[in-house]
């Protein structure tokens, strides 16, 4: 297949786009292998070696890897009470018929009409009332809270996609309510689950108002967005250290989106079918 002259803008302006997002990736790596004169005497230049000291130290002086492993947790059990909760009210709703149904879903889609902030110091009395302050397990429960409208919204999409016909021959075969949902909706959304788990972990492992306020900065409690701007407490005006520190927080994110990206094509691909 051949292209005419037409599509050179359109590839300059995607590898231009490709340059700008690669930038400052290549930048902060090359930079959490160097010093501070090395990164502002040579920012974009490969530093002279590739030492991991400003990995330990970012690793030992934060506390990273109690850090990682408090985020580890909040996000996995906050991700699977998301998915919990959002998948039989997703499957109810897309089977419900009439204006209930449809009012319902008006109510999540409500949820996106509240700014972040705006419900900081009710969660925060919120967290004081019930006896959870400066626990994660208040974190466990309320992110998943602000998970639930965008999660419903995209699998009530997915899920009105597939045929009642299949459905219903489960029905005749004898199949109750859940084995529908188990073994016919859910593994055709799977797309959508996998569409759901990327951007709520990346909403969940990026958190850092409210688990700063809610969790605050135990060293033993606290999640990694909280414990890495404390490298520059710690370390002065040291930014290698710094983006060290910031590399190592990026890897789990690289690896769920690697796990998770096939998936997340599939369902943007069949989206792009269907329309």
């Amino acid at each position: 297949m051949k292209f005419g002259r037409s599509w050179l803008p359109a590839h300059v302006l995607a590898w231009l786009y490709a340059v700008l997002l690669a930038a400052p990736l290549y930048y902060l790596l090359v930079s959490a292998f160097k010093s501070n004169d090395e990164i502002f005497g040579s920012p974009f230049s490969l530093p002279t070696s590739f030492s991991f000291g400003n990995f330990g130290e970012a690793f030992g002086s934060a506390h990273l890897g109690q850090a990682m492993v408090n985020s580890g947790l909040v996000t996995v059990v906050a991700l699977a009470l998301t998915l919990a909760l959002a998948v039989p009210a997703a499957f109810a709703l897309a089977r419900a018929e009439g204006r209930a149904g449809a009012w319902v879903e008006r109510v999540f889609s409500l949820g996106f009409l509240v700014p972040t902030f705006a419900a900081l110091f009710p969660t925060f009395l919120l967290a004081a009332a019930t006896g959870l302050f400066h626990t994660r397990a208040f974190m466990v429960l309320f992110l998943p809270a602000t998970a639930m409208p965008l999660s419903v919204v995209i699998l009530v999409q997915f899920m009105r996609t597939i045929p009642r016909e299949m459905e219903e021959a489960a029905r005749m075969d004898g199949a109750s309510t859940f084995a529908v949902l188990r073994h016919v909706y859910t593994p055709m959304c799977l797309p959508g689950i996998a569409t759901i788990l990327l951007l709520n972990f990346l909403t969940f492992w990026n958190e850092y108002l409210y688990s700063l306020v809610i969790i605050g900065p135990d060293p033993e409690q606290r999640t990694v967005q909280v414990a890495l701007p404390t490298l520059k407490a710690l370390t002065g005006t040291d930014y290698g250290i710094l983006t060290a520190g910031t590399v190592l927080t990026l890897i789990p994110v690289w690896v769920v989106y690697t796990v998770l990206q096939k998936r997340m094509q599939q369902a943007l691909v069949n989206g792009a079918v269907k329309m």
